[in-house]
């Protein structure tokens, strides 16, 4: 029976989206991993005494990648992924349908993936599975290409740079190997995600009326999950809603840790944020259409959404308070008290700092 994903036209499509990239070759390369295995190790110590967090998964290992190298990285992640969901689907999508749907499936990933790549920086791989190799999982990945474009772009120091790149992803493979709960408690979330989807034609008249009411009432129907927002469930827009909280924190602690935890060794990170944060808010039509309908648009603002909460929480009830949310899931904000943090507060039943 054919896979419902086409994973070699996927990327197929990805390698020309993403265009040529000769950064295998470079004498770049060979600096780039020799500065990421430094900065990472490094990173690891900074963010850890900065959020008092302890990885248990030991030293933070830094790969060096070009982009097609980041999007097969990706493609293997998404496969282990949805493995028993896409079982599942093979088991009701039989015959041509099947063989025509997975080139459909596989052609709209590699777009996606390959527009991406072009994009991203950094990226820590989260999924851990005990059957496959541990040397191509638990990593740091780096898109070198990206990297050193931004770097000649911007005339940004180098060395300065790749550091404070290097602090937020490590901040975030310490949140998920420090705090013992998290990675099985969003892993267990995105399996609701995925695990529930059952292909159901009563969805689409759902979503068509959903997208009426945003007509009516003068608001963007794309605006928080894209076209998967649209389809899902009312159990999957619960879930989708405590995703989005969750990682609205993460991203936004992750900003916050960056930017304090060398400080004194990257004199010019305001103006590296400056210029991050014009770079996601500059895009053309087309550009803010596909991040609207793959919810990347949403992803953006949990950037925003989530460094405003924990400033916010941090005046209001002191820095400590913040680390409150890391003590369990019943802890954990959800997405309103995200954009109001004197609801969470309220819950916690903390008064405010003198």
């Amino acid at each position: 029976m054919a896979e419902s994903i086409d994973w070699g036209l996927a990327e197929q499509v990805a390698r020309r989206v993403s265009g040529s990239d000769p950064f295998a070759d470079s004498y770049h390369r060979l600096g780039l991993e020799r500065d990421f295995a430094e900065f990472t190790e490094r990173a690891q110590f900074y963010v850890e005494s900065e959020t008092g967090l302890r990885s248990q998964a030991g030293p933070a290992r830094a790969r060096v990648v070009d982009r097609i190298d980041w999007v097969r990285a990706n493609l293997a992640s998404y496969q282990r992924l949805l493995r028993p969901m896409l079982r599942r689907m093979e088991q009701q999508l039989g015959g041509p349908l099947s063989l025509v749907s997975n080139k459909i499936a596989g052609a709209e990933l590699g777009a996606l993936l390959g527009w991406m790549s072009t994009r991203v920086l950094g990226q820590y791989d989260l999924l851990v599975l005990e059957d496959e190799d541990p040397e191509d999982q638990d990593l740091v990945y780096y898109v070198g290409p990206n990297i050193l474009s931004l770097e000649k772009r911007h005339s940004f120091p180098p060395g300065e740079f790749r550091l404070w790149v290097a602090l937020h992803e490590v901040t975030h493979r310490t949140q998920f190997t420090g705090v013992p709960w998290l990675r099985g408690h969003f892993l267990g979330l995105v399996d609701q995600l995925v695990g529930a989807n059952d292909p159901d034609p009563a969805r689409i008249f759902t979503a068509v009326g959903r997208v009426a009411e945003a007509v009516r009432t003068r608001t963007n129907p794309l605006s928080d999950g894209g076209v998967a927002g649209l389809f899902a469930s009312s159990e999957q827009l619960e879930v989708m809603e405590q995703v989005g909280g969750l990682m609205s924190l993460l991203e936004g602690h992750g900003d916050v840790t960056m930017d304090r935890a060398a400080a004194s060794e990257i004199p010019s990170q305001e103006r590296f944020a400056r210029v991050l944060r014009a770079r996601r808010q500059q895009a053309n039509v087309a550009t803010r259409l596909l991040q609207q309908i793959i919810g990347m648009e949403a992803k953006l603002a949990q950037y925003e959404q989530g460094e405003r909460f924990i400033e916010e929480v941090e005046r209001s009830a002191g820095p400590a308070t913040v680390q409150r949310a890391f003590e369990g899931p019943e802890m954990l904000p959800s997405l309103a008290e995200i954009r109001d943090p004197s609801l969470w507060l309220r819950r916690l039943g903390v008064s405010h700092a003198a």
